[in-house]
């Protein structure tokens, strides 16, 4: 999608602190981080929520999670505990309507959270 803000970071036409890398995925750091880790790990292919990636089935959810995952083991948070957070809709935060997996570590995260 032309006007897809991280659309746009994939085909990096806007610069980005990538963290990891995969023929479907991308991951890089928030600009608004929550936590000390807190990365972005989209699918290269547009889908605009969870919802969409899930009914897309060929794969690329585990994908994404997988992305994740090696994320955390990067950044050194997979061993102490890191939280993978996907928001669906303008009521669960979604502000970027193209996927994407918040993984966040380094800190306690307690739940609720707030």
């Amino acid at each position: 999608m032309s006007d897809c803000l991280f659309c746009k970071i994939v085909a990096k036409e806007i610069p980005a602190e990538i963290v990891h890398e995969t023929g479907r995925t991308l991951a890089f750091r928030d600009v608004n981080p929550q936590a000390p880790t807190h990365v972005l790990v989209v699918p290269k292919q547009h889908h605009p929520d969870a919802a969409a990636l899930a009914r897309a089935d060929d794969g690329l959810a585990d994908d994404v999670l997988k992305t994740a995952h090696a994320v955390a083991v990067h950044e050194g948070v997979a061993e102490g505990g890191y939280r993978v957070v996907f928001n669906t809709g303008p009521g669960a935060g979604q502000t970027v309507f193209h996927v994407h997996a918040h993984v966040l570590g380094g800190r306690p995260l307690t739940w609720p959270p707030g």
